[in-house]
């Protein structure tokens, strides 16, 4: 008789994002008349830029001809990709990443998901929290997360890292470092960063523990501020202890497309064995590539042209934590985040939780956001808004929130 994988069912309720959705969708059945703006998941809404839509072309066309025709990708990715990451968005920083230490793939979310099956189910696991939802839930999925406290918000044998206004959002070292420490930096959801300072700390910490860092830096391309690294790989000793993971999504607006990638060290050893290695193997067996024309598309955001436009989409977004920013700093919510990312956190008012928020501002001011209690036990309270919307839609979005607070 056929077993399932009983891990699924420690799982509390549905994806965030999909619970979300669906109480939108009963709400505008309910009220067909309403005009709902949604600030709440982080997709993008400006299109491609002129440098990726003409690589896609042009690709595309290449499809069409035996002589340029390409089928499998590469596992690993295209060599003209990997190298234009290495050289722009490592060596450029000073940080020694090779070609061949760089794993394409079609997206972050996938790659942070997907990690943790180098890792043997004994080992422990640490999270800030809040924290977003796909490094708790997949751990669970495994069968490494223990059981699901409800009155706690918790699972049992995960490190719940508290990422509160106490500690600027960014979680002090535990005193038992966990063994596998997943670390987001600019923060999803709280929009917070890490300077190169107290980084180099979890880095040679976790060298210290033997740990391995899984290094979410899906939004470096939002930070403004100097002293805030855009890579772990800025701190010294981080190739023998950490992972990155990177995004073409909010970068480039890729969403669509799905591209991103991962970089596993050659220097990275753990109990004997190479997780570059074992990361190879892994994607050989279970994947076969990003789409030709998407790396294609990658390739083109590199180009002189392609990074002015990435500028372009960046500081559009930008200027929307800014509308929000300065367009509630004198209501009786408490902000934090939105300087060095698209994220702007906010406590929520007369003690309401983020849920109860969320259907105030969805009924009330037809705007909806992402309650922080998605987020973890440590969101409680709290609530997300992204600048990833259009302009116009952002500024009556906070006329519409001024207007019910």
């Amino acid at each position: 008789m056929l077993k399932i994988n009983t891990n699924f069912q420690k799982l509390p309720g549905s994806y965030l994002f999909s619970a979300i959705a669906k109480k939108i969708e009963n709400y505008k059945n309910a009220n067909p008349d309403k005009d709902v703006i949604r600030l709440g998941i982080g997709d993008v809404t400006r299109p491609l830029t002129k440098s990726v839509i003409d690589a896609l072309h042009t690709s595309v066309d290449e499809m069409a001809h035996e002589e340029t025709f390409r089928g499998y990708a590469p596992d690993l990715g295209y060599s003209f990709l990997r190298e234009a990451v290495a050289k722009n968005d490592f060596e450029k920083r000073g940080c020694d990443i090779s070609a061949d230490e760089i794993f394409v793939s079609d997206g972050a979310k996938c790659d942070s998901g997907n990690i943790q099956e180098l890792f043997s189910l004994d080992n422990t696991v640490g999270v800030c929290d809040p924290v977003y939802p796909v490094y708790v839930d997949s751990n669970v999925m495994a069968g490494r997360a223990g059981d699901y406290i409800a009155d706690l918000s918790k699972f049992s044998n995960i490190t719940y890292m508290l990422c509160s206004a106490e500690n600027n959002f960014a979680p002090n070292l535990p005193e038992v470092m966990p063994d596998i420490i997943y670390l987001c930096f600019p923060n999803n959801p709280t929009g917070a960063t890490m300077k190169k300072s107290e980084l180099q700390k979890w880095v040679d910490a976790a060298n210290a523990s033997k740990s391995v860092i899984i290094y979410d830096a899906a939004y470096e391309a939002y930070i403004r501020e100097d002293d805030v690294p855009h890579s772990i790989y800025e701190c010294k000793g981080a190739k023998t202890c950490a992972i990155e993971l990177r995004s073409f999504s909010k970068t480039a607006g890729f969403t669509g497309l799905r591209l991103g990638y991962a970089v596993v060290p050659k220097d990275l050893i753990m109990d004997g064995c190479s997780l570059h290695d074992m990361w190879a193997r892994r994607h050989g067996t279970k994947y076969n590539g990003a789409p030709y024309i998407v790396q294609r598309a990658g390739e083109a955001v590199y180009f002189a042209q392609g990074q002015e436009e990435v500028k372009g989409l960046v500081n559009y977004y930008m200027q929307n934590c800014d509308t929000i920013l300065n367009g509630l700093k004198d209501t009786n919510l408490k902000l934090f985040g939105g300087i060095n990312a698209p994220y702007i956190w906010l406590k929520t008012p007369d003690n309401m939780t983020g849920w109860d928020f969320f259907d105030f501002l969805l009924e009330k001011a037809n705007v909806v956001g992402t309650p922080g209690e998605g987020f973890g036990p440590g969101g409680n309270g709290y609530f997300r808004l992204t600048a990833f919307g259009k302009h116009e839609n952002t500024v009556e979005a906070v006329k519409r929130i001024r207007n019910v607070l």
